[in-house]
């Protein structure tokens, strides 16, 4: 952390205003600050110490690094609003045999084999492949996220049930698990203020043991007392 802000980085299609909002209300001394990076630059940003913490796309080099794997994106294919995947509601690999699939070079899923046939070209980005799609070319798979990202009036996307999925995760360095870091790892797991891994939890109040109460003299003492 450095000039009093905490610095957290994401790939494109992670949406981190949720729990942006939960440390606004609960680290109100220490700004948080979004950075929206792509997915080859977030670790080495990291590793540089230019961010604190950062939502990165699984698997990445966790050498050094802490990382907690958070979430599954699920994985959709991208056509043009007139394709005949646009009438059902999902696919499966096999209905995209015959279908030219872009490969941008900032793929994020990984493929055993590829689905479909290769497109004529390799775009340098999903947002130069989307641009494709759009004149009818090819179609493109990729996180639902990412499909939402470069949402286009033109396009619509199914989910495709067996494909690869994307993971994200939260990564900092090992060696910087501070106070401020357990907070976000708290917020990001749901964990509420009072619990005892936040930075300042609330102290429990020890429970006050009742003071014994006096005995009152027994039936049988009193009926003693009355005979003298």
């Amino acid at each position: 952390m450095t000039d009093g802000e905490f610095r957290l980085a994401y790939v494109p299609g992670v949406t981190p205003g949720k729990w942006a909002g939960v440390w606004a209300e609960r680290v109100r001394e220490v700004p948080l600050r979004l950075l929206q990076m792509p997915a080859t630059e977030v670790v080495p940003l990291l590793r540089n110490g230019e961010v604190d913490a950062a939502f990165v796309r699984l698997p990445v080099d966790r050498e050094a690094l802490h990382v907690i794997p958070l979430y599954l994106e699920t994985t959709v294919v991208v056509v043009p609003k007139d394709h005949a995947v646009a009438a059902v509601e999902e696919v499966e690999l096999a209905d995209l045999a015959d279908e030219d699939v872009f490969e941008p070079l900032d793929d994020v899923l990984t493929w055993d084999v590829r689905p479909g046939q290769p497109a004529f070209t390799r775009p340098e980005s999903t947002a130069g492949a989307i641009e494709l799609v759009a004149s009818g070319v090819g179609v493109l798979l990729l996180p639902q996220s990412l499909a939402r990202l470069h949402h286009r009036k033109d396009l619509t996307y199914r989910t495709v049930t067996d494909a690869p999925q994307s993971q994200i995760g939260l990564a900092w360095l090992a060696a910087e698990t501070t106070d401020l870091m357990e907070e976000l790892i708290g917020i990001v797991r749901g964990r509420t203020p009072n619990s005892s891994r936040g930075r300042n939890p609330q102290q429990q109040q020890p429970t006050r043991k009742k003071p014994p109460q006096q005995r009152s003299p027994s039936k049988h003492r009193r009926q003693k007392r009355r005979r003298r």
